[in-house]
């Protein structure tokens, strides 16, 4: 699955222990409407990681979504 993001995104990812919160500039949330755009179309199982060396800001936490 390929992902593509809209130039200039930017999205970070915080945890707490009952808490993610996921916040992002308007190409970071347009690059995450098209990421779940396109998984919605895989087979269940599919997901993608997402980290800061691949598209999060520094110091997010990493994340997994996955189609079930």
């Amino acid at each position: 699955m390929k992902l593509d993001w809209v130039d200039g995104f930017k999205i970070s990812v915080q945890s707490t222990e009952d808490e993610v919160t996921i916040s992002a500039n308007k190409e970071g949330l347009l690059s995450l409407a098209k990421q779940l755009t396109e998984l919605a179309t895989e087979e269940a199982g599919s997901h993608y990681h997402l980290d800061e060396h691949s598209a999060l800001e520094e110091g997010s936490s990493n994340i997994v979504i996955e189609k079930i």
